[in-house]
């Protein structure tokens, strides 16, 4: 494919890219704040979420192997299935902030500033991530490879920061839980 028609491509996507990388956050933080009532808290879903963070983190470090090893078919399954897995990690980050109330950081000293930092990072870094995701995969789906290996570079290393992250904010807070 031409560099013309990829580029055409490419920008029946970015509407889309634009406001689901506006509206994901938005949505995230106005149901962050909503509270489901009479509804038992689901406070079997962190370690479960974390569980998925962490197989994402695995996945992404498999597909890029898999891509680097000349496997494209398999790199693309990874792909599509990281995806999915932070899809699903969302929907149960939101269910149970839904049901609970949030878990207060118990530790002092450093290591809560260790927490923090973590926390933050993590939390700037999965909204910022969600655009550099859409176009990686828009740019992969419309066959521009040059454009999907340059921003690629940038996404991967986010994108697996995030998911390590969050495995780690939970091992820290996890202690904490009511």
């Amino acid at each position: 494919m031409g560099k013309g028609v990829a580029n055409q491509n490419e920008k029946k996507y970015n509407k889309w890219i634009v406001v689901l990388s506006i509206s994901i956050p938005l949505a995230v933080a106005a149901l962050f704040g909503v509270r489901i009532p009479n509804v038992e808290p689901l406070s079997f879903l962190p370690p479960i979420y974390a569980s998925i963070n962490g197989l994402t983190a695995l996945i992404l470090l498999t597909a890029l192997w898999a891509i680097k090893n000349k496997k494209r078919v398999l790199h693309e399954r990874l792909m599509k299935t990281a995806i999915l897995f932070s899809v699903v990690f969302l929907l149960m980050y939101i269910a149970y902030h839904m049901t609970s109330d949030s878990t207060k950081f118990g530790g002092e000293g450093t290591i809560k500033y260790v927490y923090y930092i973590i926390l933050i990072t993590h939390i700037i870094l999965s909204v910022a991530v969600i655009p550099f995701v859409l176009i990686t995969y828009v740019r992969a789906i419309t066959d521009n490879f040059e454009k999907h290996k340059k921003i690629a570079r940038v996404t991967f290393p986010i994108w697996l920061y995030v998911a390590i992250s969050g495995v780690v904010v939970y091992l820290m807070i996890s202690p904490y839980y009511i």
